[in-house]
């Protein structure tokens, strides 16, 4: 495994992209700051929880940075409530829960139980539509948690020289599109 921890964030990221994990470091390395109504809207989604402002019930982690020592992954969680042992992932507007959603909330059950916290259940929470969806366990979820740990093979293993982005439809979406080289609509 890598040295440097990746960050939770880069599960998601490197299914839409591989390429976009590099355009998200320059922003935080470099302030090169490129956000669209996605973007924007998901930094504004987690402005409570960051902030820790989302609860104010004791015992409700808000915003805490956490590691995954088996995984070297590092990020922060929303909201996860002590008593309770819920752990909640919100984003905007969930029309689809895809993978990546899934592979955060991963991560930071891991973190949580290398930490020594009892997690008894694993949310996504839709904001706009205040809709919530129950994720089963890694341990409930074969298919998912192998495909959780292979996401994470690859992303360390993966290598610019062998990428070529062929998802057209994934290239058109992306903020990052007139600066990456490895674009498929540049093709001719």
């Amino acid at each position: 495994m890598s040295e440097q921890p990746l960050a939770i964030s880069q599960l998601n990221d490197f299914i839409f992209c591989p390429v976009s994990i590099f355009f998200h470091s320059l922003e935080t390395e470099e302030n090169i700051m490129v956000q669209d109504s996605f973007q924007l809207n998901g930094t504004d989604a987690h402005k409570h929880s960051d902030s820790a402002t989302y609860s104010t019930k004791k015992g409700v982690l808000q915003g805490v940075s956490v590691y995954c020592e088996k995984y070297n992954l590092v990020g922060k969680i929303d909201v996860f409530d002590e008593k309770t042992g819920i752990l909640t992932e919100r984003k905007k507007k969930i029309k689809t829960v895809y993978d990546g959603y899934i592979y955060q909330i991963y991560a930071q059950y891991f973190s949580l139980i290398e930490m020594g916290y009892k997690v008894n259940e694993l949310r996504l929470y839709s904001m706009d539509d205040n809709k919530i969806h129950t994720v089963s366990k890694p341990e409930e979820d074969k298919i998912m948690f192998e495909k959780f740990e292979r996401i994470i093979s690859e992303i360390n293993n993966f290598s610019f020289r062998n990428f070529k982005q062929s998802n057209i439809s994934k290239c058109q979406r992306c903020i990052y599109e007139p600066l990456c080289s490895f674009s498929c609509l540049k093709e001719e």
